[in-house]
């Protein structure tokens, strides 16, 4: 079967990728053409557009680049015409993505959507949307199912697909003496991988570390940078960039200071203490506090739907608060209460497995369309 699948960053890319290995051990004939990223690609295919030109942060940074979206998603559907695949797959990214299956479906194309929008948070009338235009909907996230059967919709869960991507995961044994990182504790400090919020992040990560002289410092760099963009916030300090590491630094870190987003539940399971840090534009962030129905920013917090980690949020996201939540989780009750705290929010998200479990069902369902 040919199989489009759309994934607009770089969590989607990871996520993208695994499906696509499954899919091959279902589908002998698998034929895949897709948006997405360098790891997607790594697993065959056809890369039509890479997700760094596609990802924007915000109310305020989608509309100054509404032209660029526009013409992403013009380029998308016509592409999609042409190949005519069997199904469409699209991955999170749901500005984007409701657009897309709402021309699928009007074309007649299969929509799957693996990684559901998070209508649970604002706007949820878009449910009735997404009951229109998606044919089969695979969640995540438990709490999930609940919320799509009160509207009337049926949906699968998977699983977290994170649990598989960390299961798969082999370190590098030498790790350390390849990066030069030393002997000291390892302190990871990752700030995303779109442009606007490591710009405004990185500084705020960046301005603590003179403060931690028994500790080293590394940034799980972005691979759609280079050396010299980061090296503009970076200058002199002491500071180690690792691209495309993410979780071999995760794997011998002490602690971490992460933006909001996928990599919060990433660096969760792996067990590492974190500061959770989140800066927004004015206007998108008063719009969001309007409109958000949610107590909490992070998955890890809203899983188990309760406080672990503590979310520093736009005017709270400074030098001194990021310092002492730090401080905090580094050593003693801190550092043990969410440690525990992990362990609870594991026995919630269950095991590996998500990505062939989507597979199967895509498969089947498709077998019986």
């Amino acid at each position: 079967m040919k199989y489009y699948l759309v994934a607009g960053e770089a969590s989607g890319d990871l996520h993208g990728a695994n499906l696509i290995k499954a899919l091959k051990k279902e589908d002998a004939q698998a034929d895949f053409r897709y948006f997405g990223g360098d790891k997607m690609q790594v697993e065959g295919g056809e890369l039509v557009k890479h997700y760094a030109d596609m990802a924007f942060m915000g109310f305020t940074e989608v509309v100054l680049n509404l032209r660029t979206i526009f013409k992403n998603l013009k380029s998308c559907k016509t592409d999609i015409l042409a190949w005519q695949p069997d199904v469409l797959i699209l991955i999170d990214f749901p500005g984007f993505n409701l657009k897309i299956a709402e021309f699928a479906k009007a074309n007649n194309i299969k929509v799957c959507y693996y990684i559901s929008p998070k209508v649970w948070a604002w706007n949820q009338k878009r449910v009735l949307k997404i009951k229109r235009v998606v044919d089969h909907m695979f969640c995540i996230l438990p709490f999930e199912v609940g919320f799509y059967k009160e509207w009337g919709m049926k949906v699968d869960y998977v699983g977290n697909p994170l649990l598989d991507a960390v299961d798969q995961f082999n370190a590098e044994p030498d790790f350390r003496e390849q990066h030069h990182l030393g002997d000291k504790k390892v302190i990871a400090l990752l700030p995303g991988s779109r442009k606007q919020e490591i710009e405004r992040l990185l500084p705020v990560m960046l301005s603590i570390t003179g403060q931690y002289p028994d500790y080293v410092f590394a940034i799980a760099a972005a691979p759609t940078f280079n050396e010299t963009y980061y090296k503009q916030f970076t200058g002199t300090k002491k500071v180690h960039l690792l691209f495309n590491a993410t979780y071999d630094l995760l794997q011998i870190a002490e602690a971490a200071i992460v933006a909001s987003g996928t990599a919060t539940l990433e660096t969760a399971l792996f067990k590492v203490p974190q500061v959770v840090v989140y800066k927004g534009g004015a206007i998108s962030i008063a719009i969001a506090r309007m409109l958000v129905k949610i107590k909490f920013i992070s998955l890890v917090n809203l899983i188990v739907n309760k406080k672990i980690v503590t979310e520093l949020i736009q005017e709270d996201c400074n030098t001194q608060k990021v310092n002492e939540e730090l401080r905090f989780i580094l050593n003693g009750a801190g550092r043990t209460s969410m440690l525990n705290n992990y362990d609870e929010l594991l026995g919630l998200m269950g095991k590996p497995g998500a990505s062939e479990k989507t597979a199967q069902l895509i498969y089947n369902y498709m077998q019986h369309k």
